[in-house]
């Protein structure tokens, strides 16, 4: 077997790579559906009635899709200029320390500051955090070789690791009775709810501006083209006289502030104070929206809306007829292959022989 790429791929073709990856989703996860005697059908409708059936189950799939969005853009931005970015679970969270370290710790206020002083620099503060950390192996890339892949994946231990200490140690909430989690944010710094009736905060509107604003940024820029250029070919566009290493630090900085900010949209958006558990993998969940959409900063949202409701509509459905939630965590794998397939499809032809 060969593949051989089309001379013009057709653009029916990738436009239908998607729904050929959702039908292939489907049907294997029947299969797994099946295999462990729950009913399909009834599996199925619960997993979305459960994630966009009601009013409630909105609410829950874009609370849970915010900071989604936000680490499948950061992914995006990165991998757009091949650099791989597997570092954003560590870098929401030192964005969230930093947060809380601005709008948390004493009274909330700085050093003193006022609130509408305190709110730009506590968002600038978490940018910052998580694009320092994500320069330390864009340069150890650009300078000495080194593989991000294992650098950015292995500061994201390091990163829990300091976040545990300071949870227990100068950061840690006296009134939490032990239980190791940070000093609450100042409520007049927390985010303002989209509806009294639900959990969507403001930071979802926020997130989708940025998506547009990195499309543009990605579409009309000289940067964009910079970071599209080395994507594609680094050797060429050195040749071409584009400073690689320069785009590839711009990048990793674009990055990592994207990443930062959903640290601080988590913290003042929802849960107000760190625990260990803020984040139920959201950093690597979005590596996974980022290649379902392809690197296309409007689709991270849709990619990310989707992957949410999947990952509410499965507590539905474990509650209902018993299926593991841990269901939902294979629905996404399998779109994820399956999306990557469709693609490679859409652009090569096999030859047998």
């Amino acid at each position: 077997m060969q593949l051989i790429p089309y001379a013009n791929p057709s653009r029916w073709r990738m436009a239908l790579a998607p729904v050929w990856a959702l039908t292939a989703t489907l049907l294997l996860s029947s299969v797994l559906i099946w295999w462990i005697n729950a009913p399909i059908l009834r599996a199925f409708s619960l997993l979305l009635t459960g994630g966009f059936g009601s009013l409630f189950a909105w609410s829950e799939t874009l609370t849970r899709a915010t900071p989604l969005i936000m680490t499948g853009l950061a992914a995006a931005i990165a991998f757009r200029a091949r650099l791989y970015n597997i570092g954003a679970e560590g870098q929401l969270y030192l964005g969230a320390l930093a947060a809380v370290a601005i709008g948390g710790m004493h009274g909330g206020t700085g050093w003193p500051l006022p609130v509408w002083l305190s709110f730009p620099l506590m968002l600038i503060a978490a940018a910052l955090a998580g694009a320092l950390l994500l320069l330390i192996p864009a340069l150890l890339k650009t300078r000495f070789g080194v593989d991000e892949v294992v650098t950015t994946l292995l500061l994201n231990f390091i990163t829990l690791l300091l976040v545990s200490m300071l949870l227990d140690g100068p950061m840690k909430d006296p009134l939490s009775m032990g239980w190791p989690q940070s000093v609450a944010l100042n409520p007049a710094l927390e985010l303002s709810r989209l509806s009294e009736k639900m959990r969507i905060h403001s930071g979802l509107a926020m997130a989708v501006l940025l998506a547009l604003l990195i499309g543009f940024v990605n579409r009309w820029t000289v940067f964009g083209f910079e970071m599209r250029a080395v994507g594609a070919n680094a050797k060429a566009a050195r040749f071409a006289g584009i400073p690689v290493e320069r785009v590839m630090l711009k990048t990793a900085l674009l990055s990592g502030a994207v990443a930062g900010l959903a640290g601080a949209f988590e913290v003042a958006g929802r849960t107000s104070y760190i625990t260990l558990d803020m984040s139920p993998g959201y950093g690597y969940t979005g590596i996974v929206i980022a290649m379902l959409a392809a690197l296309n900063p409007v689709g991270v949202v849709f990619a990310a809306v989707f992957i949410a409701g999947v990952l509410v509509g499965a507590d539905s459905m474990s509650r209902a007829i018993g299926v593991p939630t841990y269901l939902a965590d294979v629905i996404v794998a399998i779109s994820l292959v399956s999306m990557l397939i469709s693609v490679m499809l859409a652009e090569y032809k096999l030859l047998w022989k």
